[in-house]
């Protein structure tokens, strides 16, 4: 059997369904999107059709046996003349029977065979690393998809609270105008405000929905499936650029194959130049042979016996076609070559883009943590200053509008930072352990 371990042996034929409010962490929907993804199982078989080209490929080094069993039957009317009687003989119905057995076995070998092995060994490793590419990528959607999911329901507890700010600020201003404090009209601006605040709260109940959504798809599960996320994006240690760069360029799967590939592309020019070398050709054969006739001298030829040989053949000409295939296989190494550079050039830049935003998002999630910290104290005193009556209304919705504004800025920030340590461990190669998971082991033969 063909095992796919990360960490634990993850059953490839399993489908998970929610319940109604089950709960949902990053881990259990990373393992759930890597039992049910397409993309992964397809990789896999992917990798089981390479294992297969190397035993094809093993199949050069041993020999072909034919056996072939005829009979044959016939029946004619036959006049012979002899020399030695003029007289014509007349057979009526004559009858033969031919019966053949053979057993013919043949072996070449061609020096190519051993660089073709190579190169389909070559090929099974690139398909492997592309399975893990497309596992990193899975690890890292789910990671982004949750997380994002965890940032919307986060402001969704955020337009709660405003809402009930706006539901406070309605109750004070309808007490007021009833006990003839303050005007209608003081009333019927903080009952739009209020309007205005649940309507936000509706709409954001919509983009969950699609969140969710999301999430579901890339855990390959029914777009309806609900559970429940009590989580919180937390930031992890700052990351060192040196270290990301090191373990880039050492972990990163898609490096990985782009280099394997150029290898593949000379291995492919060195079987065309070992294609020059003279190849062996060994047969041999079993043949049982016996024939029966009425017409003729002989009325039964039997032969049985062996006969084997060799040849040793090599090309000497072939209008050139061999040298112009060589030259192009030079060319494709070539490119291989400026696609590994051209790699590490955008691998490098990614890193580093990616890392000023890391960087960037921190400075800005102090900024963030301070201006909450104000807007909140300011909120609070607006309200106080409402319910005594010494605020005006455009004052308190001025201190409310604050407060959403800087609370979504912070957990937005929160979440930028997290999204770009995704994106930094999956650059560098590290995305298995950021989520606890070991390396993966691919397909191999029991």
């Amino acid at each position: 059997m063909k095992k796919l371990c990360l960490g634990l042996i993850l059953s490839l034929m399993t489908h998970y369904t929610f319940a109604q409010n089950e709960s949902l962490n990053l881990e259990s929907a990373i393992e759930k999107g890597l039992e049910n993804n397409l993309d992964i199982k397809i990789a896999v078989e992917n990798i089981n059709l390479s294992q297969g080209d190397i035993r094809i490929g093993w199949g050069a080094f041993l020999p072909i046996i034919d056996a072939t069993y005829a009979r044959n039957y016939s029946q004619e009317d036959v006049t012979q003349t002899l020399v030695s009687d003029p007289e014509p003989r007349i057979i009526d119905n004559a009858k033969s029977r031919t019966e053949n057995f053979t057993v013919a076995g043949i072996y070449g070998f061609r020096p190519e065979a051993i660089v073709v092995l190579k190169r389909l060994g070559l090929l099974e490793e690139i398909s492997q690393l592309q399975a893990k590419v497309t596992v990193e990528n899975t690890i890292a959607g789910i990671s982004t998809a949750y997380y994002r999911l965890v940032l919307e329901l986060q402001r969704y507890k955020v337009l709660e609270r405003t809402l009930e700010l706006s539901q406070a600020r309605l109750d004070i201003a309808q007490a007021q105008y009833e006990l003839g404090g303050a005007g209608k009209r003081d009333f019927l601006t903080a009952e739009v405000d209020y309007n205005s605040d649940l309507s936000l709260l509706k709409t954001q109940n919509q983009i969950i929905k699609a969140a969710r959504i999301n999430l579901n798809e890339l855990m390959a599960l029914n777009p309806n499936a609900e559970f429940a996320i009590n989580d919180t994006i937390t930031v992890g240690d700052e990351l060192r650029l040196l270290d990301l760069e090191e373990s880039a360029f050492m972990d990163n799967k898609q490096w990985l194959v782009i280099q394997r590939q150029e290898n593949e592309a000379f291995l492919q020019m060195k079987e065309l130049q070992v294609s020059r070398l003279p190849a062996i050709n060994l047969n041999a054969n079993y043949v049982n042979n016996t024939s029966n006739s009425d017409a003729g001298f002989l009325l039964q030829n039997q032969r049985e016996g062996f006969n084997y040989g060799g040849n040793v053949t090599m090309n000497l000409f072939s209008g050139f076609t061999l040298n112009r295939r060589i030259q192009n296989a030079k060319v494709q190494q070539k490119i291989q070559g400026f696609a590994v550079d051209q790699f590490e050039i955008q691998l490098k830049s990614d890193l580093y883009r990616a890392y000023n935003t890391y960087l960037n998002n921190r400075e800005l999630l102090v900024i963030e943590q301070r201006n909450y910290a104000v807007a909140k104290e300011s909120s609070e005193i607006a309200l106080e200053r409402f319910r005594l009556g010494i605020a005006s209304y455009l004052e308190f919705r001025d201190a409310q509008e604050n407060l959403l504004t800087a609370e979504n800025r912070l957990i937005t920030s929160i979440y930028n930072i997290k999204e770009q340590e995704i994106e930094l461990k999956r650059l560098s190669g590290g995305i298995f352990f950021e989520n606890s998971f070991e390396p993966l082991d691919l397909p191999t033969e029991d």
